[in-house]
């Protein structure tokens, strides 16, 4: 199972939220190159990154830092946040990310995701958030009535390999993944699943590791030093 430590980008910074809500946001690091190398230390081989501007308003003010980290960490990035048009995958794609995440599009506009598989192929995830198994769009603000089994079909149906399943309840709260709804999410659907939501102890990697689940990524246990991340990698195994 690969580790995917986690940096989310607002207004310039590495923040982290709380339930995925804005006015949570706290700095978390100083620089995101400096903090990817340390990732790439303890021997992570990936990272997940979130445009959270991008996310919630369409601006891209934190490509200057992205763009770092991809040239400079020596880590595969992904990345998400603001991902709703052709053009957007374009901008994203160029960027030079190993993965590119599509978030709300999936729902709002399904055709960016056939564009985006289209353009990128395999290099195409996309990013289930639900509260309450219901999928959230817009930067989580936004109930679309749908739920994250059903959208994950759909988007299996179009040729989706990997999805990113985040359950609100937990992002940010240390309390642990929702492992219920990644179980069900697994039988459901064929394609590799990286958990992501309240990712806090070893044990927890164990048991997503021992699931099967293709990959876990570590947030804000990792900026609170609750999880050791090279003791992680370690855990879950050889990272790709």
């Amino acid at each position: 199972m690969i580790i995917l430590p986690a940096i989310d980008m607002k207004d310039g910074r590495c923040v982290r939220l709380q339930k995925g809500e804005f006015s949570t946001a706290s700095q978390v690091a100083d620089n995101a190159l400096e903090t990817a190398r340390a990732f790439a230390a303890a021997g992570a081989r990936w990272i997940h990154m979130v445009d959270l501007n991008g996310a919630r308003d369409g601006i891209r003010q934190n490509f200057p830092a992205i763009d770092e980290v991809v040239r400079g960490a020596g880590l595969q990035v992904e990345l998400g946040g603001g991902i709703k048009t052709r053009e957007d995958v374009d901008a994203v794609a160029g960027t030079g990310v190993a993965r590119l995440i599509i978030g709300s599009a999936a729902v709002t506009n399904p055709a960016v995701v056939d564009y985006a598989l289209g353009r990128c192929g395999d290099r195409v995830a996309v990013g289930i958030d639900c509260l309450n198994g219901r999928v959230r769009t817009s930067g989580w603000e936004q109930d679309s009535r749908l739920s994250g089994v059903e959208l994950a079909r759909e988007m299996e149906k179009k040729g989706v390999k990997v999805i990113i399943f985040t359950d609100i309840a937990t992002d940010g709260m240390l309390s642990g993944p929702n492992f219920g709804q990644l179980a069900e999410l697994q039988r459901a659907v064929k394609c590799d699943i990286v958990a992501s939501g309240g990712v806090t102890t070893l044990d927890d990697v164990r048991r997503l590791r021992d699931m099967g689940l293709y990959g876990a990524i570590i947030g804000k246990a990792y900026y609170s030093g609750m999880l050791d991340l090279a003791q992680a990698v370690r855990e879950a195994g050889p990272q790709q």
